[in-house]
């Protein structure tokens, strides 16, 4: 095993050239070999002297990524470090950006050979960064090479740190839609919670606000692909995906018009209205991997939170088995399904043949929810009201009986 280890004053730059590239031309022979190393060292040697790092960053490269595999990971950690190193050399943001740019696409150009090794590389770069904006593209760059490496498992974590990132990066809107798309299919091939998945997506449709026709339109897949993943997934009964532009229009869309039906009943109607338009599209529900049984299953859920949101509190077991097409047998079952998605709380009173609510999931919360919960909240701040001013006013009344009392002992 060969590692790199300096020995002498010779910058590691240089040693790194020569140890490349000696590597690189040993098979051509000695005399070959030796002049080309030379010439590639004289030129090193220049791009170090007249500080064209760019130049030596390009030079290096060509040498380590034809030695890939004939060394080990520590030794291409190694080589890598040093070049990755010449970014804080830089005295220019664009320059360290096309640095970055070089540097992270030669890591990143063969993903299935030693991704985690890439990857760990391309972290080492980030941090040598001081553009955020060259850290952006980095990371771009590090998610699509998890991506196409099938080594996702080693970026998922940092996701946590988005927000974080997002401010520290400070880019366009371009480019989020980039990074929040890319997020979710590598969430999507990590087969990581689908629910994060879908929040990215979500993010990723919620920045074409505002945008014209035209640009709307680069979004009709992804927003489709979106509503699709809410309809399958088992764990998800709440989303706006209604209020957003990008989703809204599908509405009037001749080919996605009945993907957008298929939201609306999901979120606003019942199990009736999914049987009848699964009737006249099975086809399409198939042609978009959605199993009508698994729909069934969802859509009696969904019917049961629109029930439990009547506002009388109370919804009688007939009902419930009309509206979800059971048997009578099977209403507390649903109910405790529901219960157990945390969908509502509720008591079940069997004598009565009715279930009492205190509590249910809305499957949208837009205008007429907030309205709703505006009522609630001044309902219950004016009940407050109410009860302390009964505790002062028997406050006042105790005070005066006690002063009575003491007048009368004197």
């Amino acid at each position: 095993m060969t590692t790199v280890v300096p020995t002498s004053e010779e910058d590691p730059a240089l040693a790194v050239v020569r140890f490349t590239s000696e590597l690189a031309w040993a098979d051509a022979g000695p005399e070959v070999a030796e002049r080309q190393v030379s010439t590639l060292c004289m030129e090193a040697q220049e791009c170090i002297v007249m500080n064209k790092w760019l130049e030596l960053a390009s030079l290096m490269l060509t040498s380590a990524d034809l030695i890939f595999s004939k060394v080990s990971d520590k030794d291409l950690e190694c080589i890598f470090t040093v070049i990755c190193n010449l970014v804080t050399k830089s005295e220019s943001p664009d320059e360290e950006l096309e640095m970055a740019k070089l540097i992270s696409a030669k890591i990143t150009h063969q993903p299935n050979d030693k991704p985690a090794l890439r990857l760990k590389i391309v972290f080492n770069l980030y941090n040598l960064l001081g553009n955020p904006y060259s850290r952006f593209h980095v990371y771009m760059n590090a998610l699509n090479l998890a991506l196409n490496g099938k080594a996702t498992e080693h970026i998922v974590p940092s996701f946590r740190k988005i927000d974080s990132f997002l401010k520290e990066w400070g880019i366009g809107i371009s480019d989020q839609r980039d990074l929040f798309l890319t997020i979710s299919n590598v969430l999507k091939e990590n087969k990581s919670s689908g629910k994060e998945s879908f929040k990215f997506l979500t993010k990723y449709l919620a920045t074409f606000t505002g945008e014209d026709a035209h640009t709307m339109s680069e979004a009709k897949e992804e927003a489709v692909r979106t509503i699709v993943e809410f309809v399958k997934a088992p764990d998800m009964f709440q989303c706006d995906l209604l209020d957003m532009p990008a989703v809204g229009q599908l509405e009037k869309d001749a080919k996605y018009a009945s993907v957008y039906q298929l939201l609306k009943i999901f979120l606003t109607q019942r199990l009736d209205a999914y049987l009848e338009f699964q009737t006249a599209n099975s086809t399409s529900l198939k042609s978009y991997g959605l199993v009508h049984e698994d729909c069934i299953m969802k859509m009696r859920l969904m019917s049961l939170v629109d029930l439990a949101s009547d506002e009388s509190g109370q919804i009688p077991y007939a009902l419930i088995r009309d509206t979800l097409r059971i048997n009578d047998d099977e209403v507390e079952l649903w109910v405790v399904k529901a219960i157990s998605a945390k969908l509502i709380d509720c008591k079940m009173d069997q004598m009565n043949q009715v279930v009492i609510v205190s509590r249910c999931t809305e499957r949208v919360f837009g205008q007429h929810q907030w309205q709703t919960l505006k009522t609630k909240l001044s309902t219950w701040r004016g009940n407050i009201a109410s009860v302390i001013s009964t505790i002062q006013a028997n406050r006042i009344t105790e005070d005066g009986s006690q002063a009575m009392q003491g007048l009368m002992i004197r």
